[in-house]
């Protein structure tokens, strides 16, 4: 029976992501292992994938295919879905010239190097001349794809489909006081709490140890993953049983590696979830970043950061790291929940985190729309972090250099963070009312809420937009009532 265009269509969109995956290889290999030698080459590679999937999937054969496809009676719903994301990838992907991307991915690869030097030597200077490239970039594709009111709301569509900025704005405003209240409730009541009750030596490979068993105690699959070093951790996918995860170390405090590898743990067991067999389909891949996120915040900090996880692994990290053993649980809690106003987003309490978002929010969009010129973002970041913080960063390093996004033309990207927090704690507390699952969970039995997440988000894929997933997981829309009330529990009561 000859193939249907569906058929040659799903071939052709698979024959894409080989050589998206594959750039995506030589990309996590730049952040590992890649001598420094290496780089002008690799920007090479990585461009040329990226020119080849883009003339791929926006190519004559491409365009005909779809639309013979489209024409035909879908076989099935999931079918139906595929087409409709399928279009939706091809009507924005047409509009950027095969240039643009080319030029786009050679600016990242190097954008990331310079940043890692910038924000080794703290010298915002440095890496100032590449976002000027990429900022120069970001607006033209808001400018090809279109958008409704403002260049932001085209880049944030990437991220986070049928998201629209000046809702997130107005969310962000009515969470901002709430937030800010809870943060100083917070920051007053861990005042008492030794910030130093942890403080040890702890040797990277008895760190790597534990993160590996907690990792496979969540359900991360080794056969089909691992964790590696790198500046800043992150979590990819190269392949459809191919998922790295990667942290950072410090010998003095075990607890940033290993909440590192539970965040990135979390959006590994998203990757490992979603349907295999799909893998460079709208329904193999993760719906939003905002999911996304929700799944790394659900692990790292509902389960990670909870009474019935350490009552279980204290224990066992007490053998790894005997000098905690004069450490009793509710000292541990308390230390691990501490709450403190910081200058790293990526080491920030629950109950401070959401302000470094609502900032960088805040700082992308005046960039994006040309009101903050790109020299003046360090005076820019540090007078809104005072603002909110009530503290002035000491360096870049410590400021507008710390986050890799930029350098990887992630502008658009911040917001997703805040709305994956909402999304988990409104899917952790549904959840939990399952009896079966608040039991198992109070046991650190993480299998059944594994499974229930496999089935209400990972295996729904990427054709739902991420409000529907919301719906069909907990019967209602994002709610930041959840969020909110999880941080009062934790911190503020």
């Amino acid at each position: 029976m000859p193939a249907t265009a569906y058929d040659q269509l799903v071939a052709l969109v698979q024959e894409v992501s080989l050589l998206s995956s594959t750039e995506a290889t030589l990309s996590w290999d730049q952040e590992t292992y890649m001598p420094a030698k290496a780089l002008a080459f690799r920007a090479r590679q990585m461009s040329y994938l990226n020119g080849k999937a883009h003339a791929l999937a926006t190519g004559t054969v491409f365009r005909k295919l779809l639309e013979k496809a489209e024409s035909e009676k879908p076989r099935n719903a999931k079918a139906a879905a595929n087409l409709k994301e399928l279009r939706r990838d091809y009507d924005r992907a047409v509009k950027l010239p095969q240039k643009l991307v080319i030029e786009e991915s050679e600016i990242c690869a190097h954008g990331k190097a310079a940043w890692a030097e910038a924000r080794q030597k703290s010298d915002f200077s440095l890496f100032a001349p590449h976002l000027q490239k990429l900022v120069s970039i970001a607006r033209r594709k808001a400018d090809l794809w279109g958008y409704a009111n403002e260049p932001y709301d085209a880049l944030l569509e990437t991220y986070e489909r049928g998201a629209r900025t000046d809702e997130v704005a107005a969310l962000f405003t009515r969470l901002k006081p709430e937030l800010a209240k809870i943060a100083r409730q917070a920051v007053e009541q861990s005042a008492s709490v030794n910030p130093k009750v942890l403080r040890g030596k702890y040797p990277i490979e008895k760190q790597q140890l534990l993160n590996a068993e907690v990792a496979a105690s969540l359900g991360f699959d080794f056969e089909a993953g691992r964790i590696d070093t790198t500046a800043h951790p992150f979590c990819t996918t190269l392949g459809p049983a191919d998922i790295r995860l990667t942290t950072r170390y410090d010998e003095s405090d075990f607890t940033s590696s290993l909440f590192g590898v539970m965040h990135e743990a979390g959006h590994g067991l998203y990757e490992q979830g979603l349907p295999q067999d799909d893998f460079g389909l709208p329904s193999g891949r993760a719906c939003s970043l905002g999911i996304h996120e929700s799944q790394s915040r659900l692990w790292e900090n509902h389960v990670g950061r909870s009474r019935a996880f350490w009552e279980k692994w204290l224990p066992r990290t007490i053998e790894i790291f005997p000098h905690l053993k004069k450490v009793k649980l509710d000292d541990f809690l308390q230390a691990i929940n501490r709450a403190q106003y910081s200058f790293i987003r990526v080491e920030a309490d629950q109950a401070t985190y959401d302000l470094h978002i609502l900032l960088r929010f805040a700082i992308e969009r005046r960039i994006v729309s040309g009101e903050l010129a790109v020299k003046d973002v360090p005076a820019a970041w540090n007078e809104e972090f005072e603002s909110l913080f009530g503290m002035v960063p000491p360096d870049d390093a410590h400021g507008c250099l710390q986050d890799i996004h930029w350098s990887m033309g992630g502008l658009g990207y911040f917001a997703t963070y805040t709305l994956g927090n909402l999304n988990a704690a409104q899917l952790f507390g549904t959840a939990r009312k399952s009896k079966k699952i608040a039991t198992a969970l109070d046991k650190a039995d993480y299998a059944p809420l594994l499974a229930w997440l496999r089935e209400k988000v990972h295996s729904q894929g990427g054709t739902p937009l991420p409000g529907e997933i919301m719906v069909h997981a907990t019967g209602k829309p994002t709610d930041a009532k959840w969020h909110l009330k999880h941080l009062r529990e934790r911190f503020a009561e």
